[in-house]
This record gives structure tokens, sequence and C-alpha cells, in this order.
């Protein structure tokens, strides 16, 4: 038995998102209660070449609207990439929830042999559906996620590993 894409996507990324709104709100709590500035936080990066806590927020919304769109052939909702608190995060966040559970579990299935393109600046990925959800989308979302999480137990926030999985 295979797994839908649905279930291998938008479910996944639901999750996903909610928790990351969640270590978010722990975040902005440890922020405020330990003095630290939200710019600090944000701009705060695990290593000099990697992105910042900020930015990490962004891709994940980016990689999850991106694919479930890709899916779903439907336009991804544009952002900006300007948020600077902890709630305008929050608010990526939510748009980013509202735009997938908008899609319907019909619109993401069928062909999963069906290419699949990914343009960059300067190059252009081909996948079939199968494979993009399994080699770039959902493991991009998840090294997103979990960068943002590092980041955030370096700084000291108290979290674990049942709030980057969530409810069970």
């Amino acid at each position: 038995m295979s797994a839908s894409l649905y279930g291998s996507t938008a479910a996944q990324f639901v999750r996903g998102l909610k928790n990351l709104s969640a270590l978010l709100e722990k975040g902005a709590a440890w922020a405020q209660e330990n003095g630290k500035s939200e710019e600090e936080v944000l701009n705060t990066r695990l290593a000099a070449d990697m992105y910042p806590l900020a930015r990490q927020v962004q891709i994940t919304s980016d990689m999850s609207k991106g694919a479930i769109a890709r899916l779903a052939g439907v336009a991804a909702p544009a952002m900006e990439d300007n948020e600077v608190t902890f709630a305008d995060l929050q608010e990526r966040i939510a748009k980013t929830l509202r735009f997938i559970e908008s899609v319907k579990p019909e619109q993401l299935e069928g062909d999963e042999s069906r290419e699949i393109v990914v343009k960059g600046k300067n190059h252009e990925l081909k996948f079939t559906a199968h494979s993009y959800v399994t080699t770039f989308a959902v493991p991009n979302f998840y090294f997103h996620v979990t960068t943002a999480y590092n980041i955030l137990r370096h700084l000291g926030v108290n979290i674990g590993k049942f709030d980057f999985i969530g409810q069970i």
C-alpha cells in the first residue's frame, strides 16, 4: 500500500508548522524572560554560512506552500520575506496553514509519475511527483524545521524532543 500524496505532504506540513509555531512561542517567551531582543534571537544562526532563525521559518513556509501548490496545480500565495518579529513569523505560519488547509486532499492525488519542475535562479530541477515529495520537498521542510528547533535549543530555550514531535 502506498502513502497518499496528501498524507505524505499536507498532513505532515500542517503538523510540522503547528509544532514550529509552538516552538516560536516558547522562543519568544524565553527571549522576554532573559532580556534578549527579538532581533537578536531571530538573527541567530548555528554557523556563519547558515541562515538565521527567521529565514529558517520563511523557508519552511516556502517549502510547504510551494510543494502543495505544485502538487495541486495551483498558485502558492506570495509572501515578501519581510518578517522581523515573532508575531510576523506567527502570521506567516498562519497564512501558510490557511493555504495548505484550503487545498483538498483529492487535489493532490493523481499520477505520482507526473513531472514536477522546480525553477531556481540559475537552474531547473525535474522530478516525478513521488520523487519530488520523498527526495526534495519533505526532507527540505524537515531540515528547516529542525534547524529552527536547533537554533532555539542552542540559545537555551527549554524545548525538547516532544516539542519538536508535538502532540501524539
